[in-house]
């Protein structure tokens, strides 16, 4: 089983995250933020990864560092959850609608941290959720994982449509990029040998 677990503790937040990549998509997630919450369940969901998410943080400033701190720490979580990458497919992709919105998200796990985020939402707020803080997420996620990803939202006017297709869409780009490849089997899927 590829499962990790990591404390972070900062004096902005106190994180406990555990990942279990070859999970059915359970999840118990309680950040502070309710839309955090609901787009991490559309990781574990669609990426059929088990994620268990508890954090304190002080968002009766704002709910930036509990954000990118939620990203960093999952992002940790997930580069000891996958190992060295020998037998992986290394590549995922997906596209993925939500009514008039849809979008393009391409991961590899190449050991060197990349986001590339076009995402022209349409409105500034889902809620009470600024929806800079998904960027800030993605970026911490990145950084810390050590992924290249390309997040495209390629059509949408509904702002909360957009976001929730980037989350599911990066859940199952995950899960095609972490999935054990049969051709492949302890083999790092690199030229260099490592990533």
């Amino acid at each position: 089983m590829r499962t990790a677990e990591i404390t972070r503790n900062t004096n902005e937040t106190r994180i406990r995250a555990c990942i279990n990549l070859d999970g059915t998509g359970r999840q118990s997630i309680q950040t502070g933020v309710p839309f955090l919450d609901h787009m991490i369940d559309q990781i574990a969901r669609h990426g059929l990864i088990d994620l268990d998410v508890q954090c304190d943080g002080d968002t009766h400033i704002d709910d930036h560092h509990t954000v990118e701190d939620v990203g960093i720490t999952l992002g940790q979580a997930f580069a000891k959850a996958v190992g060295d990458k020998s037998g992986l497919r290394r590549y995922g992709h997906a596209y993925v609608p939500l009514d008039e919105a849809l979008t393009r998200v391409v991961v590899d796990l190449s050991g060197r941290p990349g986001l590339f985020y076009e995402v022209p939402y349409t409105r500034a707020r889902i809620g009470n959720f600024d929806v800079d803080l998904a960027r800030e997420f993605f970026q911490g996620f990145v950084n810390h994982a050590l992924i290249t990803l390309h997040i495209d939202n390629l059509k949408g006017f509904n702002a909360h449509h957009q976001c929730e297709t980037v989350f599911k869409a990066f859940g199952r780009a995950l899960r095609a990029a972490t999935e054990p490849d049969p051709r492949n089997v302890g083999v790092v899927p690199s030229t260099k040998g490592v990533l």
